[in-house]
């Protein structure tokens, strides 16, 4: 047994955390995410029946966010013409905050096709139960 370890997190995520380097990516998808597809060449951890805050609490206790960047946290832009709401956003915005003095400046929007080019190449995706709109982050590892 380990201390402190939040135990939302996996033996092989906390592998994979623990294998990422500087500069390496990691994606937190929603449900509706294409994991499989988009991750052909990232390691796939399932996370379901977990939600994607949750997760991103867990993981950020023991992930630094890059500070050699202005913004290591990227949302998918909402596609224009799709009426949906991000209230999971704030919840985000919460969560980095506190694990990282730059709070929601820490985040940008990335959009969507743009994203999921960048997903392709994640260290990592992490697909959770999340069921929110939306609700996929890309975020990149920084040093201890």
């Amino acid at each position: 047994m380990l201390k402190n370890i939040p135990k939302i997190l996996s033996p092989d995520t906390l592998k994979v955390l623990c294998e990422m380097g500087h500069g390496d990516t990691l994606v937190i998808a929603d449900g509706n995410f294409p994991a499989a597809s988009i991750g052909k060449n990232a390691i796939v951890l399932r996370a379901d029946g977990h939600s994607a805050t949750d997760i991103l609490d867990a993981v950020l206790t023991l992930f630094p966010l890059d500070t050699y960047v202005d913004h290591p946290v990227h949302l998918m832009q909402v596609t224009p013409g799709d009426d949906v709401q991000t209230p999971i956003w704030d919840e985000y915005k919460t969560i980095v905050t506190k694990h990282d003095q730059r709070g929601a400046d820490a985040f940008s929007d990335i959009e969507r096709f743009a994203f999921y080019e960048q997903a392709k190449h994640a260290y990592a995706i992490i697909a959770t139960g999340e069921s929110a709109l939306y609700a996929n982050l890309l975020l990149q590892k920084g040093v201890i």
